[in-house]
C-alpha cells in the first residue's frame, strides 16, 4: 500500500530530518530522534505504507520556511499532508493514518468502547506520561556527562516511576495495553517506554509487566527501525 502526498516533517530543535512517500506524492517524515516522529513512523510500518526518506530541519532547513508554517503555524513535528488535507500532531496522523489506509486491521479497533479504550492511552502519553519523561530524557540524553546534576536526575526519574506502576500493574491482567491485540496504544507507549527502560546511571523499580509487554514488540521490525537505535 502507498500513501498519496503524505509530508512530515521535523522541526531544527530536534536535529530532524524527514521522509518522503512516493507513488503519486510525498511525504517528509522526521528521523528516530523525536518520540513524535518515531511514533508516526512506526505506525507507518506496521501499515506497511512505502515511503522514501527526504532531509529536513537543523542545517536542512525547511521548517521555518513560510511554506511549512502555512501548514503548521506551532512550526513543530510532525505535520502530515494527504492530497489538500493538512495534520499535525503525532497521536492524530496515527489515528487518520489507520482510518484511512488500515480499515480492518486491528491498530485501531472499530468497536467504540475499545477505540475509546485505546484513546484514552493515547492521550495518557500525553497529559501524564510525557510531562515525566521530558526532564530525564533531557537531563540523562542530551545533557554532557559532565554537566549533568544525577542527583536531580535521580528526583525526576523517582517522580516518573510511579506513572510506570500504572501501566505495569494494568499489564498485569492483559498481553497488550488494550487486550490481546497490539494497538496504535501500543506504540505511543511503547515509544516512550524504550525510554524509560533504556535509562542508564539511575535507580528504577523492576516492572516485570512492563518489562513483558515490551518484550513481546521489541522485535516488531517497525520498531527495531525506528525506536530501537541509540537514544539521542
Amino acid at each position: 500500500m502507498r500513501l498519496r502526498h503524505v509530508r512530515v516533517r521535523e522541526i531544527p530543535v530536534w536535529q530532524a530530518d524527514g521522509a518522503r512517500c512516493d507513488s503519486q506524492g510525498t511525504d517528509d517524515l522526521g528521523p528516530g530522534h523525536s518520540v513524535n516522529v518515531q511514533k508516526v513512523l512506526w505506525c507507518l510500518a506496521e501499515l506497511d505504507l512505502a515511503y522514501e526518506r527526504i532531509d529536513a530541519g537543523l542545517h536542512f532547513g525547511r521548517n521555518s520556511e513560510p511554506d511549512y508554517l502555512a501548514m503548521n503555524p506551532n512550526g513543530r513535528v510532525p505535520t502530515l499532508v494527504d492530497g489538500d488535507y493538512v495534520l499535525w500532531e503525532s497521536n492524530s496522523i496515527m489515528r487518520y493514518l489507520c482510518l484511512a489506509y488500515g480499515r480492518g486491521t486491528a491498530l485501531y479497533p472499530e468497536e467504540p468502547k475499545h477505540r475509546a479504550a485505546v484513546d484514552r492511552w493515547l492521550d495518557w502519553t500525553l497529559s501524564t506520561v510525557q510531562p515525566v519523561d521530558r526532564p530525564v530524557f533531557w537531563a540523562l540524553v542530551r545533557t554532557p556527562p559532565e554537566k549533568q546534576d544525577m542527583a536531580a536526575i535521580q528526583k525526576d526519574a523517582d517522580a516518573e516511576a510511579p506513572v510506570w506502576r500504572i501501566a505495569d500493574h494494568h499489564l498485569s491482567t492483559r498481553r497488550y495495553i488494550e487486550g490481546d491485540d497490539f494497538t496504535i496504544a501500543d506504540i505511543a507507549l511503547g515509544a516512550y517506554a524504550r525510554r524509560w527502560l533504556g535509562f542508564e546511571g539511575i535507580t528504577k523499580p523492576n516492572y516485570a509487566h512492563l518489562e513483558r509487554w515490551f518484550a513481546q514488540f521489541a522485535t516488531r521490525p517497525g520498531f527495531v527501525k525506528f525506536i530501537a537505535g541509540p537514544m539521542s
